[in-house]
């Protein structure tokens, strides 16, 4: 799935980043209200996980903005408050999930599980690559002898040129796929991961083009 997170603390922010994505999710992490606001209302994504008291819009601003113009993506809510009161308030104003602070991260995960379950957000698991299979959850590239060892990261930029059906990925595009928005990872890894890819794929007829000045993208046969 492609999650938005918003937490303005910065070591909070990091761990929940790295935890949903070892689970195999795309994370864009910001950490200001306003800023994610604007990038809420222009961006998709699966689900939202959002700090309540947030510099600039405050979470449940957020969450209220974006039930007001009916944007139906579900949303967790991360707050330090514990009371009754506080929980019927971010309910009320739409979020489908509350975790108050501290919170483990097992059960964070077993709540963004829950959540795609209930709200069907990743309808599609797998991709057919000619004799290659491409499978989402959990993210791996198999064949008719098991899965291919090919690191994640890489695995990640495959998934994103793969969902754009043949069109051009951009490479600060496949980045933020790798490392979510924000991520100060020079794109210069992208080329990286693509040469290793293209390695990886020839056997199998499959191919990564490059279109200079815009992107890249997959094609499947030869040719």
């Amino acid at each position: 799935m492609r999650i938005i997170l918003v937490e303005d603390n910065l070591s909070l922010r990091k761990g929940i980043t790295y935890r949903l994505s070892d689970d195999g999710h795309t994370v864009d992490a910001l950490d200001h209200g306003d800023d994610a606001a604007e990038f809420i209302s222009q961006e998709e994504s699966d689900l939202v996980i959002l700090d309540i008291n947030l510099p600039g819009r405050s979470g449940l601003d957020i969450l209220s903005e974006m039930r007001g113009r009916n944007d139906p993506r579900p949303v967790i809510l991360l707050t330090a408050r514990s009371t009754t009161e506080d929980r019927v308030s971010g309910l009320d104003a739409g979020a489908d999930d509350y975790l108050v602070k501290p919170f483990a991260m097992d059960e964070l995960a077993a709540r963004v599980r829950a959540l795609a379950r209930r709200k069907d957000v990743a309808p599609r698991r797998a991709y057919d690559l000619g004799e290659l299979r491409l499978e989402l959850e959990p993210l791996q590239l198999t064949n008719d002898t098991g899965s291919l060892d090919i690191p994640r990261r890489e695995l990640t930029v495959l998934a994103a040129l793969t969902e754009a059906s043949g069109a051009p990925v951009p490479k600060d595009r496949l980045l933020d796929s790798v490392y979510g928005t924000g991520s100060e990872t020079d794109e210069k890894v992208i080329e990286v991961y693509v040469s290793r890819l293209r390695k990886r794929l020839a056997p199998f007829d499959i191919s990564i083009r490059v279109h200079r000045g815009i992107g890249y993208s997959l094609k499947i046969g030869p040719g």
